[in-house]
């Protein structure tokens, strides 16, 4: 489909607002996948709040220095480029990593995230640290374990004295 100047200027604009808007996009080549397995990853990474989609290379580069977006290497905008915008940054690296263990085809080129960009091998770290919701339930779970074993330890004198009491109970009843 052929766009005319005015429709790639306003692409270029809508994406990089919405880059602008979620802080996140990761660059991957999609040669080679069909469209059945695209539409596959599009449905594993809605969960994780990210947008998947084919762009044009020029729309790309465009949108990123639109977002002043600055660092961008010229080797991502080289063959079929697709992007995942948007979602937390560990659950979408996991989602991609995991699709590409599956799906070869697939590869991870970078990520831009909150002024940082991160190359293939650091996508992949990301995906094992976990999703923000994980982690959060981990903190909570640490807080709940130190505050519960310190009520015991603060119940452990008073509890103590009341078996002492009850065994003097005892020992004078008999």
């Amino acid at each position: 489909m052929n766009l005319t100047k005015e429709q790639k200027k306003q692409k270029s604009q809508e994406l990089s607002a919405e880059i602008t808007n979620a802080g996140t996009i990761f660059f991957t080549a999609y040669q080679g996948l069909k469209f059945v397995d695209m539409a596959d990853l599009r449905a594993k990474l809605a969960p994780t709040g990210a947008k998947f989609r084919v762009e044009r290379n020029a729309i790309l580069d465009h949108a990123i220095r639109q977002a002043k977006i600055e660092g961008a290497d010229g080797k991502l905008f080289q063959g079929p480029t697709a992007v995942a915008v948007g979602g937390d940054i560990a659950a979408v690296a996991k989602t991609l990593v995991d699709f590409q263990k599956t799906q070869a085809a697939l590869k991870l080129r970078a990520c831009y995230s909150d002024g940082v960009w991160y190359d293939e091998a650091q996508v992949k770290q990301l995906a094992t640290i976990g999703t923000k919701e994980e982690n959060l339930s981990k903190l909570a779970g640490a807080l709940y374990s130190a505050v519960a074993q310190s009520a015991q330890v603060l119940q452990a004198p008073i509890r103590d004295f009341a078996y002492v009491i009850k065994a003097l109970e005892e020992k004078q009843g008999k």
